[in-house]
């Protein structure tokens, strides 16, 4: 038997922190003995369409090298990406019956059609919820409304619902979801690939923040404002700014508050990164620094990329906001600072550069979080047996090349 992780949220093999919670699944339910296959459904333009990665076999069912300019034949090529879809389902549950599909999308049209296509191939429908369901839904009642309809179909038409934190757990309770229809999967991470190996990317220490690259929601200005306190303190330590910026326009206001503070030659700006430069420039860093502001996604959400910094063992600073304080304690395995507080900020960054040894201590007990609750192979585990649990008669998972 087989699993399939699809929708169109994520890109594969390269893509954010989606894409990488889609490798760990896959990855750990191998490991398992379980077949895997991850189909991206996102209207992508791509050369390759189809591949292996890490052993992971993906497909692209919209199947364009570049876009059209004509309107009708856009929506007519969307619409052959649904039939492509559910040809390759079929086929693939003819190899191996699929157990289970993990359905990732915010467009109920998607989520509906991949009901069906579960209903048809007589499988279960497991969606995934790592950010809040109401998130795209804030301006206006009327508004409102619509996501709550949006949500409430959502979590009905499905058989099991992936939550990314407890807070997404109690949400789905209040308004009536079945307690065993939920299920608790905390963020995940392979810390095999964090292990520092390789050249440096620069030839300074620096400060590391890898993820958007906003004011808003990932709050990088706290970070550059508290990195403006201590610059002058640690004149040898720079600050490493990689991700992407969501507008012109933040990258334009980024730049002028860097200008603004006066610290220009110290701050390094990368651009879109591929997943294996994100990787090494994290883990030749000195300091990791997960920025984030305290609003409605980031009580619901739980970042990836936090548990990607605590697997390199390397001191590691986050802001105190959703259920990051119930895994981390502060001075113990990270070092905890208040949302929008950059003063604060400022003072844990310049206790860690100054008693680095002790920090690289606590950064190693963040590590150990790693192997354990954030483990993706643990977490697989679990995933499977909330699958059996969804089956009157649990599945038969036959081993990878077995006869």
């Amino acid at each position: 038997m087989s699993m399939v992780i699809m929708g169109d949220t994520f890109t594969f093999p390269e893509g954010q922190a989606a894409t990488n919670r889609v490798a760990t699944y896959a990855k750990g339910l191998m490991e398992h003995g379980i077949n895997v296959h991850v189909i991206v459904m996102m209207g992508v333009y791509k050369e390759v369409h189809t591949g292996v990665f890490d052993g992971i076999s993906y497909y692209h069912s919209f199947e364009y090298k570049e876009r059209s300019n004509s309107f009708f034949r856009r929506r007519w090529r969307i619409f052959k990406k649904y039939i492509k879809t559910w040809r390759l389902l079929r086929r693939l549950n003819k190899q191996e019956k699929i157990v289970a599909i993990n359905c990732w999308s915010t467009l109920l049209g998607t989520h509906i059609f991949l009901w069906l296509m579960a209903r048809l191939l007589g499988t279960k429908l497991v969606r995934e919820c790592s950010e809040h369901p109401l998130r795209e839904h804030q301006g206006g009642k009327m508004n409102r409304k619509i996501g709550l309809m949006k949500s409430y179909i959502e979590s009905r038409f499905c058989d099991g619902i992936l939550c990314i934190s407890r807070y997404i757990i109690d949400l789905y309770k209040e308004r009536g979801i079945k307690p065993e229809k939920l299920f608790h999967l905390p963020s995940t991470v392979d810390p095999s690939r964090f292990i520092k190996t390789g050249e440096k990317p620069v030839n300074f220490r620096y400060i590391g923040y890898f993820g958007s690259l906003t004011f808003y929601r990932d709050s990088v200005d706290v970070l550059i404002k508290a990195f403006a306190r201590i610059s002058a303190l640690h004149p040898d330590i720079h600050l490493v700014l990689g991700g992407f910026f969501s507008s012109d326009e933040q990258r334009k206001k980024t730049l002028n508050l860097i200008e603004q503070l006066k610290i220009q030659p110290k701050v390094k700006i990368l651009d879109y990164l591929t997943r294996q430069e994100v990787l090494k420039n994290i883990i030749h860093a000195d300091v990791l620094v997960m920025a984030r502001s305290k609003d409605l996604e980031s009580l619901a959400s739980y970042p990836s990329k936090l548990t990607e910094y605590l697997s390199t063992g390397i001191p590691v600073v986050s802001v105190k906001v959703g259920e990051i304080p119930e895994f981390l304690i502060d001075n113990v395995n990270a070092y905890l600072v208040e949302p929008g507080d950059d003063e604060g900020m400022a003072g844990k960054l310049d206790f860690i550069l100054n008693n680095y040894a002790l920090a690289c201590e606590v950064g190693q007990k963040g590590k150990d979080l790693t192997s354990t609750v954030f483990n993706y192979n643990y977490q697989a585990k679990r995933l499977i047996g909330f699958i059996n649990s969804l089956y009157k008669v649990q599945p038969q998972w036959r081993p990878l090349n077995s006869p």
